[in-house]
């Protein structure tokens, strides 16, 4: 939507409401709703303000210590929001509301460079030097469930009813029970600029998928973050909820969001060699820095304690380092030909925050196209019994600790934005384990 439909909008008076939001570290949209008048007359021009604490909080909205960027010896200032006007965009399940995104500055007008929309502009203007683009997708997965939010924060998130009663999929019977809902949501989707290309079934109790149309990386992470977003309220407003979480049930699938990826320069795909008719020699180097360096970028893929459960043998997420053509047991599938060849990364959870997933495989992968690497021969077979092959980080705290340690990360992306999603970690991690759990007390209540 262009700012002059946007202003027509609003002298029509059939927008009344502006949403000025920025992704924060968790990949939420945090901003603030403006009445119309007031976008058009100040913020507009302007922007607006926000607390710098924002980055700094847990997921509880606490903040927390530790951080150079924000803190209380700095006494919590501002940042300001500037909007982006190529993101605006109508909210259709939300009747005369816009939705404006904005990156975050600081008062000397230079960008926040932890901001997760910073850290993948970043590695965009990378690829521009070289007269290179890049084009990516999502896939995303989710379960609904049978209660609104509130209820099921009632029970504690604890025996939900799941949308379907058995596993779907690719069904089309049960997802059936809620096409209404789906019918709705890929056209809200598509009047906000968000296009779906399907959604289906998937394979556990209520799980479902969504496939995005790909694009531009900061266009399709805002588009991801938007569908995230969207989806909630949506379902909610139909009675139900919906969680992203990596893995929701020890008993169930996890979640993913499967990320697909070409380089182009010139209107040329650069993974593919049409003389050859065969994956390019650049291809293969990009292929091979996403092998090596995705285990120390981890945290970028996979950002909570609960992200490192869903890596479990024969459960469709990857546990090992290895690519393969069309083999969903690897880390990364190579699939299509011509133009659509593209490599699949089935590492990143649906918890994971797109603008820090793409920026990763950005770098990593130009890293390979740096140090000339190659991707070595295709793996053949089941990649969750091979031994021989590279692991994964088990948890949030080894990521941390590979992610502070990288020498690529700190290259790329800056020491102070290493330092920044390093310390994110560990505070996370903590918490967790200053909790006690529901499983302590189950094990040990009566029989310790």
């Amino acid at each position: 939507m262009t700012i002059s439909a946007l202003k027509s909008a609003i002298t029509r008076k059939e927008i009344d409401t502006v949403l000025l939001a920025f992704p924060d570290v968790f990949g939420r949209l945090i901003g603030k709703r403006l009445t119309a008048r007031h976008f058009l007359g100040h913020a507009l021009k302007e922007g607006t303000h926000a607390c710098n604490y924002l980055l700094t909080l847990n997921i509880e909205m606490e903040p927390l210590g530790g951080f150079e960027l924000a803190n209380w010896e700095k006494g919590f200032g501002d940042f300001q929001m500037r909007p982006d006007l190529n993101t605006i965009r109508l909210l259709p399940w939300h009747p005369g509301s816009a939705l404006v995104l904005c990156d975050l500055h600081h008062h000397d007008g230079k960008p926040v460079a932890e901001a997760p929309r910073s850290v993948l502009k970043r590695q965009l203007d990378l690829l521009s030097a070289k007269g290179l683009t890049c084009q990516i997708a999502s896939e995303l997965e989710f379960f609904i469930f049978n209660q609104t939010y509130p209820q099921a924060f009632a029970a504690k998130y604890s025996g939900l009813t799941p949308a379907s009663d058995y596993r779907i999929d690719y069904h089309t019977l049960q997802p059936g029970r809620d096409e209404t809902l789906f019918r709705s949501v890929r056209n809200f989707m598509d009047a906000a600029d968000v296009p779906v290309e399907s959604s289906k079934g998937e394979w556990g109790r209520g799980q479902h998928e969504v496939n995005f149309e790909h694009g531009e990386p900061l266009v399709m992470a805002d588009r991801h973050s938007i569908f995230k977003h969207g989806l909630k309220e949506i379902v909610h407003q139909n009675g139900k909820s919906v969680t992203f979480m990596a893995k929701v049930d020890a008993a169930e699938v996890g979640s993913s969001c499967h990320i697909h990826q070409s380089i182009w320069g010139n209107g040329t795909s650069h993974f593919w060699d049409a003389r050859k008719r065969q994956p390019s020699a650049f291809f293969r180097q990009f292929l091979a820095g996403l092998m090596k360096y995705s285990p120390e970028l981890s945290y970028f893929f996979a950002p909570t304690v609960n992200s490192y459960k869903r890596y479990q043998p024969s459960s469709w997420a990857p546990t090992k380092m290895a690519w393969a053509y069309d083999n969903r047991t690897v880390g990364f599938r190579v699939v299509g030909e011509g133009n659509s060849f593209r490599l699949e990364n089935r590492m990143p959870g649906a918890d994971a925050n797109p603008y820090l997933a793409f920026a990763a495989m950005i770098a990593a992968g130009m890293a390979g196209i740096a140090e000339k690497l190659d991707c070595g021969e295709c793996y053949e077979g089941n990649a969750y019994v091979d031994t021989q092959l590279a692991s994964l980080p088990k948890s949030l705290s080894e990521a941390a600790d590979l992610l502070a340690k990288s020498r690529l990360a700190r290259h790329a992306f800056g020491d102070a934005v290493v330092e920044f999603y390093a310390h994110t970690a560990r505070c996370e991690t903590q918490a967790f384990n200053d909790a006690v759990t529901d499983w302590e007390r189950v094990r040990y209540f009566e029989r310790i």
